[in-house]
């Protein structure tokens, strides 16, 4: 294989696995809101919804980077942790961003989302070695 098309390989693998977790997020976020389990935008959520939340996109997350790790033509782990030190980056940057607004709820949501944004990486991409006998 072509060094150039290992990269874009990979940067195919790394932008369908962040596509897929978004959008399965914005797509639930939506079905939510439409059902009135999440309050109207600008108002704070509850903490049952933010467990919520935390639930279905660390299980998105897991899901991304497994397909991440699929879709790399080599070292499927490194590719599954990129969604996760960019999840981890963007993260940090959203709690910072909110973090003194009372509308965006309490402290404990965002610093979660840090805090499990590499660890749900690894997961997808260790659930895919298990799954493809390379662990």
């Amino acid at each position: 294989m072509s060094g150039s098309s290992s990269i874009f390989r990979s940067i195919w693998a790394v932008l369908a696995g962040i596509v897929v977790s978004v959008a399965l997020s914005l797509l639930t976020d939506a079905v939510l809101h439409r059902a009135g389990i999440i309050p109207p935008v600008g108002t704070p959520a509850s903490n049952g919804v933010l467990a919520l939340a935390t639930f279905y996109r660390t299980v998105y997350g897991v899901m991304g980077s497994f397909l991440t790790a699929r879709l790399a033509p080599n070292r499927p782990m490194l590719h599954a942790m990129i969604p996760g030190i960019l999840g981890f980056v963007v993260s940090i940057v959203g709690a910072a961003a909110t973090w003194n607004r009372a509308e965006f709820g309490p402290h404990w949501y965002p610093m979660l989302l840090v805090i499990l944004a590499l660890p749900t990486a690894w997961l997808g991409g260790k659930l895919y070695e298990r799954r493809a006998g390379t662990s």
